[in-house]
């Protein structure tokens, strides 16, 4: 693995963690956190952004591939914060489960099934 993908994996790594627990922060107003997840959330993208571009710029591949991985990160988000909010969980679970699928499919695509 080159120096450059490894960067590109520690900084989409964590600019998702970021965005997802700021989304959460945001989105559960129990935890009465807006604010501040609304920064945890805007960290998360740029570092997400630096992803791309460190990606793009040392592969000179397509930006498909971490475009799909965010999304599915978000729609894991998205589900596990409706599944903890309690205000419908089965909805929560069902996008939490695509999130999840999209996530593991990303193995095949990247190296395909031999």
């Amino acid at each position: 693995m080159k120096k450059s993908n490894f960067a590109a994996m520690i900084l989409g790594t964590i600019g998702g963690f970021f965005f997802a627990i700021g989304m959460c922060m945001c989105l559960l107003p129990a935890w009465g956190a807006f604010g501040p997840g609304v920064a945890m959330g805007i960290i998360g993208a740029v570092l997400l952004l630096a992803t791309l571009i460190t990606w793009r710029r040392s592969s000179g591949k397509s930006i498909g591939i971490p475009l799909y991985s965010t999304a599915g990160v978000i729609l894991f988000g998205v589900g596990m914060s409706i599944a903890v909010a309690g205000s419908n969980i089965v909805l929560g679970i069902i996008i939490g489960i695509i999130g999840i699928v999209m996530l593991l499919s990303l193995v095949p695509i990247l190296k395909g099934i031999h």
